[in-house]
């Protein structure tokens, strides 16, 4: 269902602060919300895409930081061939042209061509805040071209 009519359908739900690019192959996606808190190292994310994703949504709240790409064509065919649904970065990718062949959702502030850290820093399954949004673990998460919605429940 379109972010719109879920939005006109449900008026109370969570519309973040719209600062998010598509760069992955589907434009449309959704499913339950995973979260990673991390900034300028992805060994986390790794370790999560590593995982049966089973339709869900990597949120990842980078500090906002555009310095170093957390998510590249890599982990992209890497989250594709564990069946995530998508990824929303509070930060940068690169590799972009690699991430529009993955057949998943994946938003983020822009495009860097520095990779990260790999020191293994961060929180998993945390809520995080960005974007006038406050993403939870388990909350469902609804991204189209137009935008992203959360809701504390599935939507039909």
């Amino acid at each position: 269902m379109r972010t719109t009519d879920l939005c006109d359908a449900h008026p109370d739900l969570v519309v973040p602060a719209p600062v998010f690019r598509d760069f992955g192959k589907l434009g449309a996606f959704s499913g339950p919300i995973t979260t990673l808190a991390l900034v300028e190292d992805n060994q986390l994310v790794r370790a999560a895409l590593e995982t049966a994703g089973n339709g869900r949504v990597l949120v990842i709240d980078g500090g906002g930081s555009v310095r170093r790409a957390l998510v590249g064509g890599n982990l992209g065919k890497l989250a594709e061939t564990n069946g995530w649904a998508g990824i929303v970065v509070y930060g940068a990718v690169r590799d972009t042209i690699e991430l529009r062949e993955c057949a998943i959702g994946i938003k983020a502030l822009a495009a860097v061509p520095r990779k990260s850290e790999k020191t293994g820093r961060g929180l998993v399954d945390v809520p995080v805040t960005f974007a006038d949004c406050t993403f939870r673990p388990g909350e469902h998460l609804y991204a189209d071209e137009d935008g992203i919605v959360v809701s504390k429940v599935a939507l039909r």
